[in-house]
């Protein structure tokens, strides 16, 4: 964290009940990261994954019709890839080729970072468990960085519920 900045670091830590390599697996295999990318009642109809060091991604969250339908697409490049340890990645908001944008083009308040830092962390607790922490960088408090973690929140519900039966 910057000292001479009011930005906060985001950490979310949970445990799951599924295998390291299934926790693994749910954020890096492009066919299993839509099943859980994005908020409760969204959905992710597209997800792209040049997965190594240097790669880049694009994901797609589809907010459900009540709240206007839209696509929202955000991407990234893979700056450190620990297997089944370690995950480090920028994510930035972006258009549908994959071109980072200003996120004030898409509606969001001037406070929402352009691009942020993350570092997720796999710790395999026994053979069945695994804890998870995430960590967003430099987010400025208020509102944005509250949806921040509520988003990733429900997104991690969605994980449980969907990456969790498929390793049984």
């Amino acid at each position: 964290m910057n000292p001479n900045s009011n930005n906060r670091d985001l950490v979310i830590t949970r445990v799951f009940d599924i295998p390291v390599e299934w926790v693994w697996k749910g954020w890096t295999d492009p066919k299993l990261v839509p099943l859980w990318w994005g908020p409760a009642d969204y959905t992710s109809p597209r997800c792209e994954i040049d997965f190594r060091e240097g790669g880049k991604y694009l994901f797609c969250m589809r907010a459900p019709q009540n709240q206007g339908g839209l696509d929202y697409y955000s991407t990234g490049v893979y700056t450190k890839i620990v297997p089944n340890e370690r995950l480090e990645f920028t994510q930035s908001l972006a258009d549908a080729d994959g071109n980072p944008i200003d996120p004030t083009q898409v509606g969001m308040p001037p406070d929402f970072p352009p691009e942020v830092q993350f570092v997720i962390e796999f710790k395999a607790l026994d053979d069945n468990r695994t804890e998870l922490t995430i960590t967003e960088h430099e987010w400025a408090p208020g509102r944005m960085s509250e949806f921040a973690v509520m988003g990733m929140n429900q997104s991690l519900d969605k994980f449980a519920a969907s990456i969790g039966p498929l390793f049984r």
